[in-house]
């Protein structure tokens, strides 16, 4: 039940209708006891700060996803994760507005349950996504290669590679394929990338969740190749922003796991 007394969280982005987050963290907030609601709200980018500041003020905080991370960024006076310039999670802290990104604890825990030892990985996608996929893969010490449709954000994107030391891999070496773009959001939207485009593919992790998998996911399955979408990242990267927002607290994880495995059927 909600009351006077509940704090809100929230995530915010555009679009938000499809999120799972309110449905799992909420899920949390009442196995933990918490007087607490977690809401999605749909927002432009020009009113992302003064929400998150709203909401950190009067005790809560929340996530911010698509297209917004950048902006998040930089609303915070401090961000934790690793990430420059993509942030997900958000809270209040002596008075200050605080962030961190943690789409890369989702990102490791996902390739961890998908058994993957790859060392070359295929970043589709230049946005805060794939900035929290380049600090898993600096994590893991792999190449890197990238797909984008901008020569710009792709050479942008290799130059940041090259600073965590990762070296560049071709596309065609690829092991493990991550779809780091909304593609596939969209009921009618294209695969971001194909499996005649990856022939060394082993595995791939699509970043986007739905019912049954994406199509990428399917399109890949059907060949054989190790592929998850994006609801183990979604719980991952949830759990570790409940924590951030009660560090006293453990996440319900399993809990967190169930509530986003019976919406998605």
């Amino acid at each position: 039940m909600i009351t006077g007394r509940s704090v809100l969280f929230a995530l915010l982005g555009d679009p938000v209708a499809h999120s799972l987050s309110p449905a799992m963290q909420n899920a949390a907030f009442r196995v933990l006891g918490l007087d607490a609601v977690y809401a999605a709200v749909r927002c432009p980018a020009d009113r992302v700060a003064t929400l998150m500041r709203t909401l950190a003020d009067a005790g809560g905080g929340g996530n911010v996803t698509v297209p917004h991370k950048a902006v998040a960024a930089e609303a915070v006076t401090g961000l934790e994760g690793g990430v420059p310039g993509a942030c997900n999670t958000f809270w209040g802290a002596d008075g200050r507005l605080v962030g961190a990104n943690t789409d890369v604890a989702g990102i490791l825990g996902a390739l961890e349950r998908l058994e993957v030892a790859g060392t070359s990985w295929l970043v589709v996608g230049t946005g805060g996504s794939a900035r929290a996929v380049l600090a898993a893969a600096a994590a893991r010490g792999v190449r890197v290669g990238v797909r984008s449709r901008s020569a710009g954000r792709r050479a942008a994107f290799l130059a940041a590679a090259a600073e965590h030391g990762l070296p560049p891999a071709d596309e065609a070496e690829c092991d493990l394929v991550v779809n780091a773009t909304p593609l596939g959001l969209a009921p009618d939207d294209p695969l971001p990338i194909t499996p005649f485009e990856t022939p060394s593919a082993r595995w791939v992790l699509d970043l986007v969740y739905g019912r049954g998998g994406t199509p990428m996911v399917q399109a890949y399955a059907e060949r054989g190749v190790a592929a998850a979408d994006g609801r183990e990242v979604l719980v991952g990267q949830g759990a570790a922003a409940l924590e951030r927002w009660f560090p006293e607290l453990e996440a319900p994880r399993e809990v967190m796991r169930a509530a986003v495995a019976h919406a998605l059927g």
